[in-house]
């Protein structure tokens, strides 16, 4: 069993901070409308182009550079695994994140 892990390990290790990007931008598919409504009611006492413009600065460099400052720390995170669990873990993680998003009906 401890070949199967380490084997899994050893294939994902070179994409490890592919990988890390693709869980924080599900993660912020998942919760990205959370986010967007909480942003939504903070601004809605303000006119509508200061409303506009907020919205695509978040979207468009919030969003982007909360991946590009997040994913190293998931990477190291990762790394701090004992190497025989890390593929599992990221295998788990996914099937996590696939449930989180069937429970909140995106799938």
């Amino acid at each position: 069993m401890q070949d199967i892990l380490l084997k899994l390990t050893h294939l994902l290790h070179p994409y490890y901070m592919e990988v890390a990007m693709t869980l924080v931008a599900t993660l912020l598919v998942v919760y990205g409308d959370v986010v967007n409504k909480h942003i939504k009611r903070m601004l809605s006492p303000y006119h509508f182009v200061l409303r506009t413009l907020v919205f695509v600065l978040i979207c468009a460099f919030g969003y982007g550079a909360f991946i590009l400052f997040v994913t190293p720390f998931t990477k190291q995170l990762i790394l701090m695994l004992p190497a025989m669990y890390q593929g599992i873990v990221i295998v788990s993680v996914f099937l996590l994140l696939g449930y989180l998003a069937e429970q909140r009906r995106y799938i």
